[in-house]
C-alpha cells in the first residue's frame, strides 16, 4: 500500500527500511479497471460514430468512496499515458480537506500559472475558465482533477479540444457532462488486500494465519485506507495477532464504514495528549501540517510535536509531504472522521482555542519572515533578537523557502479565519503580516493574484466589523489592483466607495488618497473635465493640510487634465503653481520635471520663445539633480523648438549634447565622463495616472497587539 495505492497515503514505518523503501513504488490490484480506463481511451466517442470531430476532451471518470484508492489509481493511469499528451501534465484538487468545492477562479487560475500565463488579479471565474480553455486549445495536454465535488467544475475546466483526455476522480456521477467513461471503484479483492497487508506487516504474521489475514480483509470490505490503518496498529504491536484485530473491530458497537471504525480503534489506542493531537490535526488549514502548526494547535513542544507526528505517519495517519521542508498531509479520506471525533471529544471552547493559537503562532512567524529582511533597520534587529530561536528564520532565502512551500495553507488559514467570524482581531493581524510578507518576498507584482484574494477577505472583516477605516483601505488596495489590470470603470466604483468608507472614519488620508485616484480613473477613461474636478477636491485637502509635497503634484496632474482637455492656459496656469510649489520644498528633480512639462505646454500653446527660456531653465534643474535623461531630453526639445524657429544649426549643437549624454560622454553635472552608463530610469512626466501603491496604509491593518 502506498501513496498511489491509496488516497490514506504511505506509511513510513518508523525502523522498517523495507516499507519505507517500497512503498513509494507499490501499487496492488485494480489490473481490470485500469485495462478498461486506457481501452476506454482509444474507444470511439459518441460524436465520432455519428461523423463528427468530438468537440471536447474525451473524459475519463473514476468513482469511489474516499480512501478507495480512486486518486492512486488516477495516477497510475497518467504515469501510464503521459507520453501521449507531449504538452505535459496538469493537476488541481477541486475540494479541501474539510469538504468545501475549490471555486473554479482559483482552479483555473492555478492550471494557468502552471502553465506559466498570465492570471490578472480579480478576474471573473469565467475569463479565467474561458483563458484556460483557450490555453488549451492548441496544446495535447494530460488533465487530472482530483476530487471533483460536481460536474460544474469539472466542465467549467474542460478542455474544448479532442487531442486533450481528462482524468477526473469523484465521489459519484458526473450527470450533465457527455460521453463521460465512468470506472467505478468498491473494496480490493481478497488477494490484493492480504498482499497489502504483507507490505506493512511482517510476512511471517500472515503466513503463519493466512484465514485470518483474509477475513480481516473481509472485516475491512477490501478497502485501502482502511487496511492501510489496520496494518499500521499491526505493525506498532509485533506481538498482536492478526486475529485479534478481527475480532476488535467486530466488536466495535458503532455503526459506519470500516475505515472510521478501524480509526475509532487507533485513537483509542493512543495515549491521551497524542490522540487530542491526532484529532485537532483537523483544524489545520488545507490538511497541511509543518511541526509549529501541531505544536500551536495542541499546545506542546516544537519537539514533542514533530515525535508525535512521525509516530502518526508511521501508523498511516498522515502522510510526508515533498517538500524541503518538515510538512505532512492530513489524508482527504481521515478529515471527516478526524473532525467527527474531536467534535465528540473536545468542547467548543476548547477548539476555538487551538484555532487561535495556531493563528497566533502563524502571525509570529509571518512577521519573523518579513523582518529577516529588514535587518538593516537597528529596531528590526533588535526585534528579531526577541523572538524565539524557532520562530527565526536563519536567512531571506529559508524565510522565502518557507512561504512557498505553505503558501497554501496560509492562504487557507486566512480563509478559515475569516469564515469562522469569532477569531476577527487575529484574522486581520494575520492577513495584515501576510501581505507584508508576500510584498517583501516576492513583490507587489508577483503576488497580486494572491494579495487581490486577501484584501477581498481584509474587505469582508471590516465589513462586517463596521470598521470603516479598514473597508476604505482595503477597496483602496483592490481597486488599484483593478485599475492596473484595466478594470478602470470597476477600479472607479471601489475608489468612490473608498471614499465614502474615508469619510465616515475621518480619515483625511483615505480621504485624499481617494479622491485622487477617482480623477486618476476619471483621466483613464478620458474624463479630462471630472479628473480636474477631482484633483482638485483632493488639492484643497492638501493645502487645507499643510500638506505641500502632495499639493505640488496635485498641480501637476490638474496640469496634466487640462492639457489633454485642450486647455493650455488653465494648464500652464498649473504647471506654474507646480514649478513655485516644488521649489518651496526644495524637491529638486521635481522641481526640474515640472520646468520640464511646463516648456512642454508653452511648445503645444505657440510660445516657442517661452518654451526656450523655460527649457534652458529646466536644463540648469535637471543638472542639478543629476538627471542625466531628464537633460537629454530636453537638450532634444531644445532642438526641436530651435528648428521650428529657423536655426538649424543651435538645434543640431543641442541634438549632438544629447546624444552624448545618452551615450555616457557628459556626466550629469556637465563634466567629464565617468565611465558609467546612465541611470536607465526616465521620468520627465510627472503626470502618471496610474495610482500610487498604497502598500503601507492599506495593510496596515488595526489590531489590538503592539507586537508590530
Amino acid at each position: 500500500m502506498t501513496d498511489e495505492a491509496v488516497d490514506a497515503g504511505g506509511m513510513n514505518l518508523s525502523g522498517d527500511d523495507r516499507a519505507s523503501a517500497t512503498m513509494t513504488r507499490l501499487f496492488l490490484g485494480r489490473t481490470r479497471e485500469l485495462k478498461e480506463l486506457r481501452a476506454d481511451i482509444e474507444r470511439a466517442g459518441l460524436d465520432t460514430i455519428s461523423g463528427r470531430k468530438a468537440p471536447r476532451a474525451r473524459v475519463l471518470l473514476i468513482a469511489g468512496r474516499p480512501g478507495s484508492g480512486r486518486t492512486a489509481l488516477a495516477e497510475k493511469l497518467v504515469r501510464q499515458v503521459a507520453h501521449r499528451y507531449p504538452d505535459g501534465l496538469l493537476r488541481a484538487r477541486l475540494t479541501e480537506p474539510g469538504g468545501t468545492p475549490v471555486p473554479v477562479e482559483r482552479a483555473a487560475r492555478d492550471l494557468l500559472t502552471a502553465l506559466g500565463l498570465p492570471t490578472p488579479p480579480g478576474a471573473a471565474e469565467d475569463d479565467l475558465a474561458k483563458s484556460l480553455r483557450d490555453a488549451l486549445a492548441e496544446r495535447r495536454v494530460l488533465l487530472l482533477l482530483d476530487d471533483a465535488a460536481g460536474a460544474d467544475q469539472v466542465d467549467a475546466l474542460l478542455p474544448d479540444n479532442a487531442d486533450c483526455l481528462l482524468v477526473a476522480v469523484a465521489r459519484g456521477p458526473l450527470t450533465g457532462i457527455a460521453d463521460v467513461r465512468p470506472c467505478t471503484l468498491g473494496g480490493l479483492d481478497t488477494k490484493s488486500g492480504v498482499e497489502l497487508l504483507g507490505h506493512t506487516v511482517d510476512p511471517v504474521r500472515i503466513t503463519v494465519d493466512p484465514r485470518a489475514a483474509e477475513h480481516l480483509v473481509e472485516v475491512c470490505q477490501g478497502h485501502p485506507a482502511a487496511l492501510a490503518l489496520a496494518g499500521g496498529w499491526l505493525a506498532a504491536r509485533p506481538k498482536a495477532a492478526v486475529s485479534d484485530l478481527a475480532k476488535q473491530l467486530h466488536a466495535d458497537p458503532e455503526e459506519g464504514d470500516p475505515l472510521g471504525r478501524v480509526l475509532r480503534l487507533v485513537h483509542a489506542a493512543l495515549p491521551g495528549s497524542a490522540a487530542r493531537m491526532l484529532r485537532l490535526l483537523a483544524l489545520a488549514p488545507a490538511g497541511d501540517i509543518d511541526p509549529h502548526t501541531a505544536s500551536a494547535l495542541a499546545g506542546c513542544s516544537l519537539d514533542g510535536a514533530r515525535e508525535l507526528l512521525d509516530d502518526f505517519a508511521a501508523l498511516g495517519l498522515v502522510r510526508t509531504a515533498p517538500a524541503p521542508l518538515p510538512r505532512y498531509e492530513v489524508p482527504g479520506c481521515l478529515h471527516p472522521l478526524l473532525k467527527s471525533l474531536s467534535d465528540r471529544h473536545d468542547r467548543p471552547a476548547e477548539l476555538q482555542l487551538a484555532r487561535a493559537r495556531m493563528l497566533e503562532r502563524t502571525v509570529r512567524l509571518l512577521q519573523s519572515c518579513r523582518a529577516i529582511t529588514e535587518t538593516d533597520s537597528p529596531e528590526t534587529r533588535e526585534r528579531l533578537k526577541s523572538l524565539p530561536p524557532a520562530l527565526r528564520f536563519a536567512t531571506p532565502r529559508a524565510a522565502e523557502d518557507w512561504l512557498l512551500a505553505r503558501r497554501p495553507a496560509l492562504l487557507a488559514a486566512a480563509r478559515l479565519a475569516v469564515a469562522d467570524g469569532e477569531l476577527d482581531t487575529l484574522a486581520r493581524r494575520l492577513m495584515s503580516q501576510l501581505v507584508r510578507a508576500m510584498v517583501a518576498h516576492l513583490g507587489t507584482q508577483a503576488a497580486a493574484g494572491d494579495l487581490y484574494g486577501i484584501h477581498r477577505l481584509v474587505l469582508d472583516v471590516a465589513e462586517r466589523q463596521n470598521l470603516p477605516r479598514e473597508q476604505a483601505a482595503a477597496l483602496l488596495n483592490l481597486a488599484d489592483l483593478d485599475a492596473r489590470t484595466g478594470r478602470t470603470a470597476q477600479a472607479l466604483a471601489r475608489y468612490r466607495a473608498a471614499l465614502d468608507a474615508g469619510r465616515a472614519a475621518d480619515d483625511p488620508y483615505a480621504t485624499g488618497r481617494a479622491m485622487e485616484s477617482v480623477g486618476s480613473a476619471h483621466q483613464e477613461l478620458g474624463d479630462h473635465d471630472r479628473a480636474a474636478d477631482w484633483y482638485g477636491r483632493a488639492l484643497a485637502q492638501r493645502l487645507a493640510r499643510g500638506e505641500h509635497a502632495d499639493a505640488a503634484r496635485l498641480y501637476g496632474r490638474i496640469a496634466t487634465a487640462h492639457t489633454y482637455a485642450g486647455r493650455y492656459g488653465e494648464a500652464l496656469r498649473n504647471w506654474r503653481a507646480a514649478v513655485a510649489a516644488h521649489r518651496r520644498t526644495g524637491d529638486v528633480a521635481a522641481h526640474a520635471r515640472a520646468l520640464s512639462e511646463l516648456a512642454r505646454v508653452q511648445e503645444y500653446a505657440g510660445r516657442p520663445e517661452e518654451c526656450l527660456r523655460t527649457c534652458h531653465e529646466a536644463v540648469e534643474w535637471a543638472r542639478r539633480a543629476g538627471d542625466v535623461r531628464l537633460q537629454a531630453a530636453l537638450q532634444l526639445r531644445l532642438a526641436d523648438t530651435l528648428e521650428r524657429l529657423g536655426d538649424p544649426a543651435a538645434a543640431a549643437l543641442h541634438r549632438g549634447a544629447a546624444e552624448r549624454m545618452l551615450a555616457g560622454e557628459i556626466r550629469p553635472d556637465g563634466g567629464p565622463p565617468a565611465g558609467d552608463e546612465p541611470d536607465d530610469t526616465d521620468d520627465t512626466d510627472d503626470t502618471d495616472d496610474t495610482p500610487r501603491e498604497h502598500a503601507a496604509d492599506a495593510c496596515e491593518i488595526r489590531s489590538t497587539s503592539a507586537e508590530d
